[in-house]
């Protein structure tokens, strides 16, 4: 067993006693926190697919966070309001509404990345990087206008997405969905990039001229990936949404974008699992801090440039040994 196996098969070890551990020190806020590490972990996983795999560095991928979420609440909003259609009752009601919302706010998520994703593509480099910020806050003063929908104070969601077998108002229900989720982006995600659709990326991404030559159409692979990051992003915007059980437009602001980009290079870009490392170290140092200071970000930022000096590959390629860039 590698390394990285090791560490990995430990980590889901963790990750699954995690809810028992909680339950035993009577803590319910560590679940919750732990819910949210591993929502994270999702969103800076899919942000690692455009920047470690796609060579694609996006300021604007908050915005497909806050899109999903935006789709969970409107959704969660009119699925219980009086006057429904029989048919949109009958979802309403029933035990099976998450199958119905979180689908769709994938969806919608990754209709807004193949739209914006066509426009952005057509450009490189720092006009690329600019474009894509540009559309995120377009849409977050968008959403901001949106008084229908709470405009700049938010949206409260009347509760959490129903589905069958799956208690998700549970906190440890809904902990496992999420443990669920991003283990089965992991995969999914790892043998993509794997595939012969990933070493194209790769290839394109180290050279694009070459690839051009070869005959391959790069913007459309580009556009595929950017388009799939963008739905898995809607996804942990969609938990997101039901963990908080509330949506602000601040989902879609920049600074969420800057900081799913620090949980990837404090992870690893290009790994997937180096993220969802970030994200835990990054979420958990923002939490111990806040605790004793409300100034937390001036001693964030200095332990986030020695983490970046001492593991310039990032945290997981560190720990196990740091040989390879992609895994």
């Amino acid at each position: 067993m590698t390394r990285k196996q090791l560490f990995l098969l430990l980590a889901a070890v963790l990750l699954s006693l995690l809810p028992a551990a909680a339950h035993l020190f009577g803590n319910p806020y560590l679940l919750s926190l732990a819910s949210r590490i591993l929502i994270y972990g999702l969103a800076a996983a899919s942000l690692d697919l455009l920047l470690g795999y796609g060579a694609m560095i996006s300021l604007g991928h908050a915005a497909y966070v806050g899109i999903g979420a935006y789709a969970a609440g409107i959704l969660h909003l009119h699925l219980g309001a009086p006057g429904l259609a029989p048919a949109l009752a009958l979802v309403a009601d029933s035990e099976v509404s998450g199958l119905v919302i979180l689908p769709l706010a994938v969806l919608a998520a990754s209709l807004a990345a193949l739209v914006i994703g066509a426009l952005c593509l057509r450009t490189t480099g720092m006009h690329f990087i600019m474009i894509t910020l540009a559309f995120a806050q377009m849409l977050y003063y968008f959403f901001i206008s949106l008084e229908a929908y709470g405009g700049d104070d938010g949206l409260s969601l009347l509760g959490r997405s129903k589905l069958p077998l799956v208690n998700l108002d549970n906190d440890t229900h809904f902990y496992y969905f999420c443990l669920f989720c991003l283990i089965a982006f992991l995969l999914l995600a790892s043998r993509l990039v794997h595939s012969r659709f990933g070493l194209i990326l790769r290839g394109t991404g180290d050279n694009e001229r070459r690839a051009r030559g070869l005959g391959v159409n790069t913007g459309r692979y580009r556009l595929a990936l950017f388009t799939i990051a963008g739905g898995s992003a809607g996804l942990a915007g969609a938990l997101l949404a039901n963990h908080s059980e509330f949506v602000s437009p601040g989902l879609l602001n920049w600074t969420l974008s800057g900081e799913l980009m620090v949980m990837v290079l404090l992870g690893g870009i290009g790994t997937l699992f180096g993220p969802v490392l970030g994200a835990a170290v990054y979420l958990l140092l923002e939490e111990g801090l806040n605790m004793y200071t409300e100034h937390w970000m001036a001693y964030m930022g200095p332990l986030l440039v020695l983490a970046v000096l001492f593991a310039r590959n990032g945290l997981l390629p560190l720990l196990i040994s740091g040989r390879k860039r992609h895994g």
